[in-house]
């Protein structure tokens, strides 16, 4: 291994990994500094190096897999799911919701314990860290519910950006939607998604938060996918929004398949929540006359 060529050409080794689909940045970083990778079998301790395709790039023992075109799910997270590969703790993961056959994924940024809706998952850390990267200033939505009679002066008070135990926080768009007694719903977003920002917030105005949904994060939107579903982006969405920004995102050959990879070989997720309300949905079949009665 040349010292010239990891310096002079090629590209950061913690990029080439996140590229991959390892992991992110920050967590390559970590995992050089631990000792985790090594480079045409000499282990390195700093990131401060490139790398050429033509590099054997090993990480836990393993090689690097070829690199693979950005893709991009959006999941339907459910309450009680924790968004990390694995618990200590042995509570459930999002990624123990996912098919077997999935390729190697990252989460955008994560959902708590406790938060619902659109978790987005992709197989290219460059993707994921255009996305989280507050100087792009992706909008995140909410729908939140709260206990309490919402003033809507201290609402349209956080567009300047409130300020929370000495930390200061961006702008908040925030709309009261509905008060129904005691409770209410909130429309609110945010650009930043500091950790725990939207009950923080809600929090610092004395609300209690009974429930947090994320609606959209940047130009892809929850919608109707089901909870505990996912279904890939589409290539064509991918290149209009991230085309020219995210390296690797380009127009797919002609002929290529567009559309959705929905999961539907893993358990579903039933939770710790017991105000889970189910709906029981009954298939009925319409019949239908013999052939002789049927009008021509």
């Amino acid at each position: 291994m040349s010292d010239d060529t990891l310096t002079l050409k090629g590209d950061r080794i913690a990029k080439v990994m996140a590229r991959a689909g390892v992991c992110s940045r920050r967590e390559a970083e970590r995992m050089i500094a631990e000792g985790r990778v090594s480079v045409d079998g000499q282990v390195i301790d700093s990131p401060a190096l490139n790398v050429l395709p033509s590099n054997i790039v090993v990480v836990d023992g393993k090689a690097l897999p070829d690199k693979q075109p950005p893709r991009m799910w959006k999941f339907h997270k459910a309450r009680g799911l924790i968004t990390t590969n694995s618990d200590p703790e042995g509570r459930p993961t999002v990624f123990d919701q996912l098919p077997k056959n999935m390729p190697r994924m990252i989460s955008v940024g994560r959902l708590d314990f406790n938060t619902e809706g659109l978790l987005l998952l992709t197989n290219d850390g460059e993707l994921a860290r255009y996305l989280e990267k507050p100087a792009n200033a992706m909008v995140r939505r909410y729908r939140v519910r709260v206990h309490g009679r919402v003033n809507e002066d201290d609402l349209a008070a956080l567009k300047e950006g409130p300020v929370i135990e000495g930390v200061q926080y961006g702008s908040v768009e925030a709309i009261l939607d509905v008060q129904k007694g005691a409770n209410a719903w909130i429309n609110l977003s945010i650009r930043e998604g500091k950790n725990r920002e939207v009950r923080r917030i809600m929090e610092s105005l004395g609300y209690d938060v009974t429930r947090l949904i994320r609606t959209d994060y940047g130009p892809i939107q929850l919608g109707k996918l089901p909870r505990g579903e996912m279904e890939e982006v589409p290539r064509k969405a991918l290149v209009e929004w991230f085309g020219g920004k995210v390296a690797g995102i380009t127009a797919s050959k002609s002929g290529s398949k567009e559309g959705f990879a929905v999961a539907k070989d893993r358990p579903k997720f039933k939770g710790p929540r017991k105000d889970k309300k189910t709906e029981d949905v009954k298939k009925t079949r319409t019949g239908r006359k013999p052939n002789a009665d049927r009008r021509r």
